[in-house]
């Protein structure tokens, strides 16, 4: 079953499982769910503001983590993906997106009804004089960009 989450709740299950990223920074979090088998949480999803600047209208938003356990059932990706969808249009959002590295197969995401929208090249350097960052090796990968149906 879907369960409403803090983000520090969700982000402390992302830093336990995520493969390749950490927690996410809260002040651009809208809300965060997980699904549960009883009192066991098995999966997150966190939403938030786009990250990238373009896509920042306020009816946009991202799910800037998805992650589950070893544990979690087949379809506990599509299930998260779907459930935040429903849940962003009900806040009135009108656009959801999301990105998956272009090693990753994106199947939850088709089974959820998203469309592959376009490729984002890996940027070698987020850090730039304004906005000063510490590099990550996950920012060179090139992604796919996904929306939602």
């Amino acid at each position: 079953m879907i369960i409403p989450l803090t983000l520090r709740e969700a982000n402390d299950f992302v830093s336990d499982y995520h493969r390749h990223s950490g927690r996410t920074q809260r002040d651009g979090g809208r809300f965060a769910i997980g699904v549960a088998e009883g009192e066991h949480l098995l999966g997150v999803a966190i939403v938030g503001r786009p990250v990238a600047r373009s896509l920042q209208d306020g009816l946009t938003a991202e799910v800037t983590r998805l992650c589950v356990s070893p544990e979690a059932p087949r379809n506990a990706c599509s299930m998260l993906y779907g459930r935040c969808w429903r849940i962003w249009q009900q806040m009135g959002g009108t656009r959801m997106i999301t990105y998956t590295l272009q090693t990753e197969s994106g199947a939850s995401l088709k089974g959820s009804g998203w469309k592959l929208i376009g490729e984002v090249k890996g940027d070698a350097q987020w850090d730039r004089a304004a906005r000063p960052r510490s590099h990550k090796a996950i920012y060179r990968e090139p992604k796919f960009r996904w929306e939602a149906p």
